[in-house]
């Protein structure tokens, strides 16, 4: 992999990571119009390493707004553990069970079976974007009278939905976890804050699963392989970082002066895009 190839996907994941228009979607598409594998272990270590840049940038941007509403007392920092607890069981219960079906339906229970080998899929792609697309949009209607606070309950609501969205790349994580948010009558900030600090708690787990991935599917020679696949990794991460705080500033721009529903326009034209590179 080439420099230019790491800084084009660098940015592509930075700047669309962030934003509700499903990152692994456009990076897919940008590793093909590149010649490369989108399945390939490799290049999925590479886009989680990517996606630890984007953490980075999230921890960064909301840690004052995270430690005024998250940390100013012992009373909130234990609603707020407990909401992200619930929401992230959520989103553990419901991912698995959408995996097992999943390897069930395509494979036979087989398992040789990689929900990674549905990653390259434009089909699957292009019907999770126009998915999330419809679900932005539905929910921007919502967005300007949502003043509500979290609960357990909406927490609960929102890890679910996360669940749905790590199977199906294209299905914007962001975009259907704040959505639900708006939808259950969350404030726009606090829909945006929740759902990213459940981003920094999702991601290292991530990151070890794709790196044991990797060290098993190069056998003996895994652990060079990973070293080696991580340099390049490594370069991405702060391109990513970088990419990552501009669209942040963004995405809270836009949500905050009611343009949410763009982002579903985009995904819905995106689609038949992502179908046709296909």
């Amino acid at each position: 992999m080439t420099l230019l190839q790491i800084l084009i996907l660098a940015i592509v994941q930075g700047a669309a990571e962030l934003l509700p228009v499903s990152s692994s979607a456009h990076v897919i598409v940008a590793e093909k119009l590149m010649g490369l594998d989108p399945t390939a272990p490799q290049m999925t270590l590479l886009l989680v390493m990517l996606h630890t840049g984007t953490m980075f940038a999230v921890i960064v941007y909301f840690w004052k707004s995270w430690r005024a509403a998250y940390f100013s007392s012992m009373p909130a920092f234990r609603a707020t553990a407990v909401q992200v607890v619930i929401a992230t069981a959520l989103t553990g219960v419901v991912g698995l069970a959408l995996l097992r079906a999943i390897r069930y339906l395509v494979a036979g229970d087989s398992p040789a079976f990689e929900i990674e080998h549905l990653f390259g899929s434009a089909k699957v792609m292009a019907a999770a974007l126009a998915a999330a697309g419809i679900l932005i949009i539905a929910s921007s209607r919502d967005a300007k009278r949502a003043d509500g606070e979290l609960s357990p309950g909406r927490a609960a609501w929102i890890g679910a939905i996360q669940g749905v969205c790590l199977p199906f790349r294209g299905f914007s994580r962001s975009g259907a976890t704040i959505s639900v948010g708006l939808l259950l009558g969350v404030g726009r900030r606090r829909a945006e804050e929740f759902s990213f600090a459940l981003a920094v708690v999702l991601t290292p787990p991530v990151i070890a699963k794709e790196a044991y991935r990797l060290v098993q599917a190069m056998g003996a020679s895994g652990a060079g392989a990973l070293l080696h696949s991580a340099a390049p990794g490594l370069l991405g991460m702060v391109l990513s970082f970088v990419a990552g705080l501009l669209a942040l500033k963004w995405l809270t721009r836009w949500l905050e002066q009611g343009r949410w529903h763009f982002f579903g326009v985009y995904c819905l034209a995106a689609a038949p895009f992502v179908l046709w590179i296909g």
